[in-house]
């Protein structure tokens, strides 16, 4: 059978109205056509955040943090605020990492990576976005009575279906752009694993400042919170070594015309 004809850009507009985490992948998912694209590199993005999450959840029930439903929503809630935290923290430290990449990159090469990383911008600005639509949504009737009179029943129903949009987008949004770091794989290939590194060690050092897990044993709470960033480095340090390997990517081939 021939393959099924690509869907048109209409088409594609209509779906991500429809389907919010088709809208998802369009968006933080790196697309650059020429980006080298290894299935096993692939999969070690997703399972670097699926181990992460799995030793967050032996953690929490080893340990107690979980005894009734109660404590379930409470560490799934923090689980969540977690993940928005590495996001905020990724977002503050892509300008800077991307930043040093472009600066050290030779002058022909600049405004190429410059260019690439509006697409990481563009995620950004969508994600941004979408959690905006909560506090427009739920907050009390003295902060948004006006704005909510003004746009009477049609408009507070339009509001609510943005919101719930928006929610499933933002979810979905956030676990991608931990697993492509940002879809910064569309500036360089080697730039997501280097970001990681830097933003395994940040959160690391915020859990440390914050005294995260407090009810965790001394011993396990260092192995779990210097565990994860060890691994991803490592992980990291592995993926860049396939890519130079297999694919003729290092860095100083990256930062040279």
């Amino acid at each position: 059978m021939p393959p099924a004809p690509a869907p048109t850009r209409r088409q594609k507009i209509l779906r991500c109205l429809r389907n919010p985490l088709y809208a998802a992948q369009q968006v933080f998912r790196p697309s650059r056509p020429d980006r080298v694209e290894d299935p096993t590199v692939g999969r070690l993005q997703l399972w670097r955040t699926v181990l992460g999450v799995a030793a967050w959840l032996w953690l929490t029930i080893t340990y107690g943090l979980i005894s009734d439903a109660d404590d379930v929503t409470s560490a799934l809630s923090d689980r969540f605020d977690q993940a928005w935290i590495s996001v905020l923290v990724l977002i503050c430290t892509f300008p800077v990492v991307v930043g040093v990449f472009v600066a050290v990159a030779e002058t022909s090469l600049r405004g190429l990576y410059v260019r690439r990383a509006l697409r990481s911008v563009a995620s950004i600005g969508a994600l941004m976005a979408a959690m905006a639509t909560f506090p427009l949504a739920m907050a009390p009737d003295p902060v948004t009575k006006g704005f909510r009179d003004f746009i009477g029943v049609p408009g507070k129903i339009a509001l609510g279906l943005l919101c719930l949009w928006s929610l499933g987008f933002a979810l979905y949004g956030i676990g991608l752009s931990l697993v492509h770091v940002l879809r910064t794989a569309d500036i360089h290939e080697l730039v997501p694993p280097s970001l990681a590194i830097v933003l395994s060690w940040e959160l690391a050092l915020i859990d440390v400042i914050t005294g995260a897990y407090a009810g965790v044993p001394l011993v396990a709470r260092v192995v779990f919170m210097m565990g994860a960033p060890l691994t991803v480095t490592a992980l990291s340090y592995w993926e860049m070594r396939r890519l130079r390997e297999r694919h003729g990517l290092s860095l100083r081939q990256a930062l040279r015309a």
